[in-house]
């Protein structure tokens, strides 16, 4: 698959994942690799950005032997990102599946 197609949808689906309940980074990234070919180490620059553009939180969870883990939250402000991100790609990807059907072009 075309590695831009992907490039273009990872934080939108970073966001989906964290709007379902909190996680931690390598959840993240076993889940999405599991459903999308992506490289690892994809998805921490990722949650970087989101949390330094405000739409994560983060907090430590101690885990049963062993070390804590980091886990993201989305903010308010990423809640609402993510719902207006959403409804932008199901538009556009409803406008590219009309576009790709259509053999005519009309």
């Amino acid at each position: 698959m075309n590695a831009q197609y992907k490039k273009g949808v990872l934080e939108l689906c970073v966001l989906s994942l964290l709007k379902k309940k909190d996680c931690y980074g390598y959840e993240i990234s076993e889940y999405l690799s599991r459903h999308i070919d992506i490289a690892d180490g994809t998805v921490y620059p990722i949650l970087r950005k989101l949390k330094s553009d405000g739409l994560l939180t983060t907090y430590l969870q101690e885990e049963s032997g062993g070390p804590p883990r980091k886990y993201y939250s989305l903010t308010l402000p990423g809640r609402e990102i993510y719902e207006q991100d959403r409804a932008d790609y199901l538009k556009f990807a409803h406008a590219i599946e009309k576009l790709l059907e259509d053999d005519d072009h009309e």
